[in-house]
């Protein structure tokens, strides 16, 4: 396309011009460098035990917990989707100061995992490792009281840790995301898992995941009764070679991936990160960057489709193969929208 402007030039004409590559759609996909699909997305599921319906969680719009008689007709609805991976949370009634229930086998953590191998074989399970929904204090481990401070103690936590993550495994879990940012918790997992003979049971570990704002929904999402915060244990926003430090720990302790918790405000570590490792990396789009788009999007401010796709594409930009979103299953119904239309 010729350039018809009516003016003279008063410069040299532009001997490298990048805009012939984006004369048209068809030009900008034969050049596209990144694409997003259902292969790209992990969807989180919130599973709670005890309930008859499903319960709307206010601050994630559109997103809601799901009793366990309901699990199997979802997992039926994501499949027929196109959704391959999964994320179970359980929303636990059997708490208690530890979360126990973590690793018993007849326990919600092993029954949801169960039900979804069981209803969907070839789906990726990927269930939350971690004790925050299991335990009435709300904190991601054993804790502790020293001098009226909450502590979560890291190696009797790690053990705990070991213990659920083969629970899960038994239950048939393809794939561990633990998410409890304890110091050495990968390589005791992966040593148990190996011992217990899961060693095909890989692990995406929460590897930079911060003491993050942006988790405010998520808390209501699992009813969590945390007081107070995990700025002991998660990363401080402010901390990005810390970040870096403990990704690589993750990695030459066994994880297999490498996650970014949260993404979009943390988009330099996970692209710092790739610079740093060639393991597949994943992140998180967490409830608080959900919410601000599906709010925003409720409200008339925004395209809701145009900015989740371009979120996606800003993660798989910065170097993620993996991204966990609560808007896995409303992107895969858009591209079935686009199938029958």
């Amino acid at each position: 396309m010729s350039d018809q402007c009516n003016h003279t030039h008063t410069f040299k004409a532009p001997l490298r011009r990048l805009r012939r590559l984006r004369t048209s759609e068809a030009m900008r996909a034969m050049v596209r460098e990144n694409f997003i699909s259902l292969d790209d997305l992990i969807h989180p599921i919130f599973i709670e035990e005890g309930i008859t319906a499903p319960v709307e969680i206010r601050t994630l719009p559109g997103i809601s917990r799901f009793p366990e008689s309901m699990l199997a007709q979802e997992i039926k609805e994501l499949q027929k989707l196109g959704v391959k991976y999964v994320m179970p949370f359980g929303i636990s009634h059997h708490k208690d100061a530890i979360g126990s229930d973590t690793w018993n086998d007849e326990g919600l953590l092993a029954r949801m995992v169960r039900t979804i191998k069981q209803t969907a074989p070839e789906m990726i399970v990927i269930p939350d490792i971690c004790f925050c929904e299991y335990t009435d204090h709300g904190h991601c481990g054993v804790i502790e009281h020293i001098h009226d401070d909450v502590h979560v103690c890291n190696d009797a936590t790690v053990e705990n840790l070991v213990k659920q993550a083969i629970c899960a495994a038994k239950a048939g879990a393809d794939m561990l995301a633990p998410s409890a940012m304890m110091d050495g918790q990968i390589r005791a997992m992966r040593d148990g898992l190996d011992a217990a003979g899961y060693e095909n049971v890989s692990i995406l570990a929460h590897s930079a995941k911060f003491a993050s704002a942006f988790y405010g929904p998520f808390r209501e999402a699992v009813a969590s009764e945390l007081k107070g915060n995990r700025k002991g244990y998660q990363l401080d926003c402010a901390d990005g070679r810390q970040a870096m430090v403990e990704a690589l720990l993750d990695e030459e302790e066994g994880a297999d991936i490498l996650m970014v918790k949260p993404g979009t405000p943390y988009l330099d570590v996970l692209a710092r990160l790739r610079d740093r490792t060639d393991l597949p990396l994943a992140a998180y789009h967490v409830g608080g960057e959900y919410a601000s788009i599906k709010f925003a999007a409720l409200a008339g401010a925004l395209d809701e489709r145009a900015v989740v796709t371009e979120s996606f594409i800003g993660f798989k930009r910065a170097g993620a193969s993996l991204i966990v979103s609560y808007y896995t299953k409303q992107f895969a119904e858009w591209l079935a929208a686009d199938k029958n239309a």
